[in-house]
């Protein structure tokens, strides 16, 4: 089993490794920077666990996740995070991401997410389920390409603004229309926007008034 460590902590670092090799890791790869991991990934080398920050100092958590499956589809996603915020949580969700833990939880929880996995079942934390359930979240998350058309509708964009931004169809940019109407059950683009901010998919800072 080989795991790759991305944090900018040290001592974040040293912790989870010690919790892997008292669990019985044999490989356990440590970067500091995201780009020393892509680095490494571009010279052909794979995980089976990539066990990441979201505060990167060169790279955004989710631009790093993104880079991690175009090169390895297969790859099992440990998110170790301080965030708890709903948007955060459901942008993760809609990432698919196999495990969400807290570094304020207990170091077993790790363990726990890793054991989960091999099992063939994603881990989210006791915290991140009751933020989830106090959302009251229906697990009907916006898919990762319906997100960045909700963005865009939030600004304001037409279909076809979308369509040409995301260098698709206005058809496509409309069936994800549809699965958001759906999902967020919206009835009209207010509604939509109004329901994605209530659902933690949208700040309020990141609409067009």
């Amino acid at each position: 089993m080989k795991i790759a460590v991305v944090d900018d902590h040290e001592l974040i670092r040293e912790g989870i490794n010690t919790i892997l090799t008292n669990y019985g890791a044999k490989c356990v790869d440590k970067y500091p920077t995201a780009m020393e991991l892509v680095s490494a990934m571009n010279a052909g080398q794979s995980y089976d666990f990539y066990i990441i920050d979201l505060e990167l100092p060169d790279l955004d958590g989710f631009v790093l996740m993104e880079m991690i499956r175009a090169r390895n589809p297969v790859a099992h996603i440990i998110v170790s995070t301080v965030h708890d915020e709903i948007w955060t949580l459901r942008k993760l969700l809609a990432r698919e991401v196999n495990a969400i833990i807290y570094k304020s939880g207990d170091g077993n929880e790790l363990i726990i997410a890793i054991d989960e996995i091999l099992n063939g079942r994603n881990y989210y934390c006791k915290a991140v389920n009751e933020t989830l359930k106090a959302a009251e979240d229906d697990f009907l998350h916006p898919s990762t390409r319906e997100l960045e058309v909700l963005y865009q509708i939030a600004q304001g964009k037409t279909s076809r603004e979308i369509a040409a931004a995301m260098f698709v169809s206005e058809n496509t940019i409309e069936a994800h229309r549809k699965a958001l109407f759906s999902k967020l059950g919206a009835i009209n683009g207010v509604d939509l926007i109004v329901k994605a901010i209530g659902k933690g998919y949208l700040k309020k800072s990141g609409v067009k008034r």
